[in-house]
Order: C-alpha cells, then sequence, then structure tokens
C-alpha cells in the first residue's frame, strides 16, 4: 500500500535540511562574520547611533528565530532516522533485547528501570571472568545464578569432605 507524501511537507523538509546544512557550512560562518565586521566599521560612519545598533539586533534576532525552527526540523528528521536504525539493528539482532525496540517512546521513569537493569548487567559482567561470556541482561541472570548455584555445591562438597 503506498502513500500519497505531502507535496508542502516534503518541500518545507528539503528546504530545512538544505538550509540547516548550508548554515553549518564554512562559507555560511566566514559569510555572517563579514556582515558581523561590515556593520562593526559602519559603527563610526553612523556615529553609533541606536538605529546603528538595532539592525544588528534585529537581524540576529529574526535570523536565530528562523534558524531555531529549521535546524529542528532537519534534527527531528535525522533523528527519527538515527532511531529507526538502531531499531533494526536491535530487532535484528538475536542476542538483543526486543524490548530496547522504540526505546524513545519510554517515560523517563521507564527508562530509568531499563537503565538500572543494565547496571546491574555491568554489575554481573563485572563478576565473570571474561566480559565475553554474556549476551543480554536475562542470559547474564540466568548464568550467574547457575554460577552462584556451582560455587555453593562446591562449598557444600568442601566443607561435607572436611
Amino acid at each position: 500500500m503506498k502513500t500519497k507524501k505531502k507535496k508542502g511537507n516534503g518541500a518545507f523538509e528539503k528546504f530545512a535540511t538544505n538550509v540547516s546544512k548550508a548554515a553549518g557550512s564554512t562559507t555560511a560562518f566566514i559569510g555572517a562574520f563579514l556582515i558581523v565586521v561590515a556593520w562593526a566599521i559602519s559603527g563610526p560612519i553612523f556615529n553609533y547611533s541606536e538605529t546603528w545598533q538595532l539592525v544588528i539586533n534585529t537581524g540576529t534576532t529574526i535570523i536565530t528565530f528562523l534558524m531555531v525552527f529549521l535546524i529542528q526540523k532537519a534534527q527531528n528528521k535525522d533523528s527519527l532516522a538515527i532511531q529507526l536504525k538502531l531499531n533494526e539493528l536491535v530487532a535484528s539482532n538475536e542476542y538483543s533485547s526486543n524490548s530496547l525496540v522504540d526505546i524513545e517512546s519510554m517515560t523517563e521513569d521507564e527508562m530509568i528501570i531499563v537503565q538500572k537493569y543494565y547496571r546491574r548487567l555491568s554489575e554481573l559482567a563485572k563478576e565473570d571472568e571474561s566480559i565475553r561470556n554474556s549476551h543480554s541482561y536475562a542470559e547474564a541472570s540466568e548464568q550467574h545464578e547457575r554460577k552462584d548455584k556451582n560455587r555453593t555445591k562446591s562449598r557444600t562438597r568442601n566443607i561435607t569432605k572436611k
């Protein structure tokens, strides 16, 4: 099933992406720098008047205001693309936890719970002889429990031998 792309949204998206790339270029920086230098040099000509100051203040405010929205639009698209790529990697790896797919839509409290799981995974990995021994939190927990049972059995045997 094909979905029709809205022409207005696509045009704005292209515009936002192109402007964001151009604004981050060396040429854009040099251009902005030269405008500020020309403005500063023209100060004595205009006797450093309020109008002279207002020109730079108004210009920079308008450009900044508009650029915030354009850059945010381009950033949202880039962020979505990165999230989709990460979701594909998580979903395609048999050892990855599928609970991480679409994690960006979780609440902060839910993410903190997941963070605690991974903190625990890190602790379990430190207890292992090799960091290559586990692939997921569930697997690491099971492996850790098996090791603990084996250690307990071993200690029990050693105690009964004495």
